[in-house]
């Protein structure tokens, strides 16, 4: 079994927890796979809008993230395959930034997901979509309403897949449907199925494939994985890959969701 998408004690807003422990858990888990694939350093340039600035890992840990994964390659050698991985955050406007990154970084990476957290509205100014129920609150005032909310967060989910961000850009989409994070306090009127048929059609004509991430059954105003379960048969009806991601930020949280997803 394969998890795709694994946070460290790299992450700001994560775990102590080290490499190892999480390997360990995994081993306990039958992993036969994992990619760690922490939050690359955001864009140069770019201000995190998050109040605590902790959305990313820092650029003076890069060496150090990949030699601890290094580490636990050749001490778990054997046991588990381990993949050097990042989460790559599409942030519109710093396309040539994340393109830059990744042709200095991607040659050392073994796998990667890139995912949309931060939206760019029609001011200009971003906001982070999944940051606390308060902060989307107040992005509802900004924006109009929920429904606003989810159209931009498809949008830009759409644009990622579709931008240039050079020879290694990820090709597994993460959490597409991050926008319902908190569906049961701010539920949608009138559900986005077009736009995430779209994007369906176009992860397939590219050939990506989808993080299919069970973070979400675990978060209380949430309580299904991203994607759910109408979009996973959506998927398989058009040929796309799935990759199962815990998006675990600690050891305990390896296989979250596991248990209702297809």
């Amino acid at each position: 079994m394969k998890d795709g998408h694994v946070h460290t004690s790299f992450c700001p807003h994560g775990t102590k927890d080290s490499i190892e422990d999480y390997v360990e858990r995994a081993l306990e888990l039958g992993y036969t796979e994992i990619t760690f694939a922490e939050h690359a350093p955001l864009p140069e340039g770019f201000i995190d809008p998050t109040p605590m600035k902790d959305s990313a890992m820092r650029y003076e840990d890069l060496e150090p993230y990949f030699q601890a994964i290094e580490d636990a390659k050749g001490k778990y050698y054997g046991k588990i395959k381990i993949n050097t991985g990042f989460e790559i955050d599409f942030i519109e406007g710093y396309e040539l930034q994340t393109a830059n990154f990744l042709n200095e970084f991607g040659p050392r990476l073994d796998d990667a997901v890139l995912s949309v957290h931060f939206l760019k509205n029609s001011s200009g100014k971003y906001d982070c979509l999944d940051y606390s129920p308060d902060n989307f609150g107040e992005m509802v005032k900004e924006y109009g309403s929920v429904d606003t909310i989810h159209r931009f967060y498809y949008q830009t989910v759409l644009k990622s897949i579709l931008a240039d961000l050079g020879p290694y850009k990820p090709k597994r989409i993460g959490h597409i449907t991050l926008a319902n994070k908190f569906r049961l306090k701010y539920p949608v009127a009138l559900e986005c199925n077009a736009e995430i048929i779209e994007i369906l059609e176009i992860v397939a004509k590219q050939g990506y494939e989808l993080d299919y991430n069970g973070a979400g059954t675990a978060k209380p105003l949430c309580r299904e994985p991203y994607p759910p379960d109408w979009v996973i048969s959506e998927a398989k009806k058009r040929g796309i890959g799935l990759v199962y991601g815990s998006d675990a930020h600690q050891a305990k949280e390896l296989g979250q969701g596991l248990d209702r997803m297809l």
